[in-house]
């Protein structure tokens, strides 16, 4: 597993966007404010995994976008390159009184395999390696806790180890527009390469879920590409 805590920063959003969220129709460049808090996922391809994420009941916004490169203002032609070393990810604006981190975690674990190193299912490439990405350091306990549970629940179904990279040590870019809520819009192709391992996060240190059980039977691991078979719309906790 790759843990990097060394001369940690906050994460910068970075790119010009003043686009707002197809589904939930708030600004997908919009600020946390007091209640609220930023995260960024990668889990391989970006337009599945930011459905997943804005499905959630609590979740404010969400953007994909390109993070843990090293060029300013990759294009996604550059990060398909592999020359950059930018993951794509998903940039979550949540409200924390209605919504916890571990229930963000608990999405992040489940929606993907994150084993496969620098692949995900079909797509191969740095950019579709799995990372937890924060922009507070108080968060980082937490997510490795949560990771050392799913590691050995894992393990216990015969999966090798992790590879996710958990940082704060990194700069986000937003993706181009066409990208935002892509799955949603009109003429899109429905298109997922995650290989989730239908192993659930259970109670882990320091977890507080705050989403009930219904919400989570809206996502069937067993079925193939569940997150493109299901409506776009939030779901209600």
């Amino acid at each position: 597993m790759f843990l990097n805590w060394l001369n940690p920063k906050k994460v910068e959003a970075q790119g010009k966007t003043t686009s707002k969220h197809f589904v939930l129709n708030s600004l997908i460049n919009k600020p946390a404010n007091k209640d609220e808090e930023e995260i960024f996922f990668g889990c391989g391809c970006f337009w599945g995994a930011e459905k997943g994420f804005w499905k959630l009941p609590g979740v404010i916004t969400t953007a994909v976008g390109y993070a843990g490169g090293a060029k300013k203002n990759p294009t996604y032609r550059e990060v398909c390159s592999g020359r950059t070393n930018h993951a794509e990810v998903v940039r979550v604006i949540w409200n924390k009184l209605e919504i916890d981190l571990s229930d963000l975690l608990k999405m992040f674990w489940e929606c993907h395999d994150p084993t496969q190193g620098n692949r995900q299912g079909n797509d191969s490439g740095s950019q579709y390696r799995s990372a937890i990405y924060l922009t507070k350091q108080d968060h980082k306990t937490l997510a490795i806790n949560s990771l050392e549970k799913y590691q050995v629940l894992l393990q216990e179904k015969g999966f090798g180890s992790i590879t996710t990279q958990i940082e704060t040590n990194i700069d986000f870019y937003y993706a181009e527009d066409y990208h935002q809520q892509y799955l949603a819009k009109p003429g899109s192709r429905p298109y997922c390469s995650a290989m989730p391992t239908n192993v659930s996060l259970k109670d882990f240190k320091g977890s507080n879920y705050k989403l009930n059980s219904r919400v989570w039977d809206n996502f069937n691991w067993e079925q193939n590409h569940c997150v493109l078979r299901s409506s776009n719309s939030p779901i209600i906790n």
